[in-house]
C-alpha cells in the first residue's frame, strides 16, 4: 500500500462539496474517494448534474460561493490542495496542474489575439520577457498543429476545433504535471472530436503529463483512459479499467451507461437506456441513491446506503450486489 501510494500524483479523500442556496443546501459531491497514479490517465463519466465537474473544480479549487469544500483531503504530491494559502494557490494552478474548461470559445478572451492570451499565462509564472513568451507560444501551437502565423489572429477567426487546440496549447504553457480536461470535445463534430483526443494521446506520451478526463462519451473516453470512474447523484458508483467499464460492467448504473450507446460494430441491438429521472438532491434518500431507477434492486437498497468496496484487486464498487 505504502508503495502504492507513492505513485499516486493525486489521492483524493472523503471530500464533500456542498452549495447553498435559498432552498437549502446541496451535497453535489458526496465523500468521495479516487486515486490518479503519475503518468495515467483517469476518465470520470455519468449523467449531467452527477458531480464530475464539481470535483475537478475542487482538485484546483476553483470554487467560489455559495459552494463550500465542506469535508475530506485532496493530496497532490503529497500536500494538501485544501490548505493552501492564495499565493501556494497562484503558484498551483498552471505550474501543476492546468484545466480545460467546456467550449473553448466561453474559455478564451475574444477581443484579445490569442498570442497576447498564451504570453499572459507564460509571464504572470515566469520571469521572461515578452519576446521569449512569443517564441514560446509559438512552439506551443506547433506544437498542437496550428501554424505559428496564426498567433495573432482571435479566437472568432478559428474554427472549434483550432480553438480547442490552442485552449490545450495554454494548459500545456508551463509544463503541468496534471491536466483536468472537462468534456474538451463539447459541441465539435466527430471527426475533429477523434483527431484531438489522438493528438492529446500523442502529447502525453511525448510529455509525460497525467490526465483526469471528464466526459459523457464513454466510448471516446476508453480509447484514451486507463481507468474509469463512474459518478451517479455525487457518489463515485464504480471504479475499474476502462476495459472493464466498457465491456464487463458490475454496478446496475454502469450497465444502463453502457447499454445507452450505440454498437459502431457488429450485431444491432435494442438500446434500453436508463428508465426514471436523475435524483432530486434537495431530497435525497435513505438508501442507495440509484435504487429508485435500479432493475436489480432489494429491499435493503431502500434502507441502506452500501460502501465503495473492493470486487476485485483492480475495481470498486458501490452496490448491495456485492456486500
Amino acid at each position: 500500500m505504502e508503495s502504492q501510494t507513492k505513485n499516486n500524483l493525486l489521492e483524493v479523500k472523503d471530500v464533500c462539496v456542498d452549495y447553498f442556496t435559498g432552498k437549502g443546501m446541496v451535497r453535489a459531491v458526496d465523500h468521495v474517494n479516487l486515486h490518479i497514479k503519475k503518468g495515467e490517465t483517469l476518465g470520470l463519466a455519468g449523467e449531467s448534474g452527477c458531480g464530475k465537474s464539481t470535483l475537478a473544480f475542487s482538485i484546483a479549487k476553483l470554487h467560489k460561493p455559495p459552494a463550500l469544500i465542506s469535508n475530506g483531503q485532496i493530496l497532490f504530491d503529497g500536500e494538501d490542495i485544501l490548505s493552501f494559502d492564495e499565493e501556494r494557490l497562484r503558484q498551483f494552478r498552471w505550474n501543476e496542474v492546468s484545466v480545460v474548461l467546456q467550449s473553448a470559445m466561453n474559455c478564451l478572451n475574444p477581443v484579445i489575439t490569442i498570442g497576447e492570451q498564451m504570453c499572459d499565462v507564460i509571464r504572470c509564472h515566469r520571469p521572461v520577457s515578452q519576446e521569449e513568451a512569443r517564441e514560446r507560444a509559438k512552439e506551443l501551437l506547433e506544437i498542437v498543429g496550428i501554424h505559428e502565423s496564426r498567433l495573432d489572429d482571435y479566437p472568432h477567426q478559428f474554427s472549434g476545433g483550432m480553438r480547442q487546440r490552442a485552449v490545450i496549447a495554454i494548459t500545456l504553457a508551463l509544463d503541468p504535471q496534471l491536466i483536468i480536461m472537462d468534456e474538451p470535445t463539447t459541441a465539435l463534430d466527430v471527426v475533429v472530436e477523434r483527431d484531438i483526443m489522438a493528438e492529446l494521446a500523442q502529447l502525453k506520451k511525448n510529455f509525460g503529463f497525467t490526465i483526469l478526463l471528464i466526459s459523457h462519451d464513454l466510448s471516446l473516453m476508453g480509447e484514451i483512459s486507463d481507468r474509469i470512474g463512474i459518478m451517479y447523484a455525487g457518489k463515485m458508483v464504480e471504479v475499474s479499467t476502462s476495459e472493464k467499464i466498457l465491456y464487463d460492467p458490475q454496478h446496475p448504473y454502469t450497465k444502463g451507461l453502457i447499454n445507452s450507446f450505440p454498437l459502431l460494430m457488429g450485431e444491432k441491438k435494442e438500446l434500453t437506456g436508463i428508465k426514471g429521472s436523475p435524483l432530486n438532491l434537495f431530497n435525497p434518500p435513505k438508501g442507495c441513491y440509484f435504487a429508485e431507477r435500479c432493475p436489480e434492486r432489494m429491499d435493503i437498497c431502500t434502507s441502506q446506503d452500501p460502501q465503495l468496496q473492493p470486487l476485485e484487486p483492480d475495481r470498486n464498487v458501490k452496490c448491495h450486489l456485492f456486500n
